[in-house]
């Protein structure tokens, strides 16, 4: 499973990234691309340990029988549920965020996995830093097949 840690996984997430454009749509979902973007990058401080949103209750029900979705071959389903702390609604600028984002997951890449946040995921709960690192991955492929490419 890719993972973002591999350098050849994260450089082919930032390649995917430079394929979007102002006027990419989505496939689903209702955020524009810098709203995507944005979302992207405070899911990226959550596993960098820099936000701690907090845990629900049914993610403190069933996120830990849920977790496997997360860490197999198969796709993202579309339309899923976020974390109401980083569902994104206003405005933002492309650019910034599109540079934002691709700082982010190259500080996190080359900052390794033992740098990894050890607060649990707001759903999933506790997170092996292997976890995050395809779990990242996963996200970050989730959106931008949203925004085909």
């Amino acid at each position: 499973m890719e993972n973002i840690y591999n350098q050849l996984h994260t450089a082919e997430i930032l390649n995917r990234i430079e394929n979007l454009s102002p006027n990419s749509k989505p496939q689903w979902g209702t955020m524009n691309v810098a709203q995507m973007l944005a979302h992207c990058s405070s899911f990226q401080d959550i596993a960098m340990g820099n936000s701690f949103p907090p845990r629900d209750w049914i993610g403190r029900l069933i996120g830990r029988f849920v977790k496997p979705i997360v860490y197999n071959d198969k796709p993202a389903p579309h339309n899923m549920s976020t974390i109401p702390t980083i569902r994104i609604a206003d405005d933002r600028d492309f650019e910034t965020e599109k540079e934002r984002l691709k700082q982010k997951i190259l500080t996190f890449q080359s900052n390794g996995p033992e740098k990894c946040s050890d607060h649990p995921h707001p759903f999933f709960g506790k997170l092996t830093p292997e976890q995050w690192g395809k779990g990242i991955y996963k996200h970050l492929d989730h959106h931008l097949r949203q925004f085909g490419v």
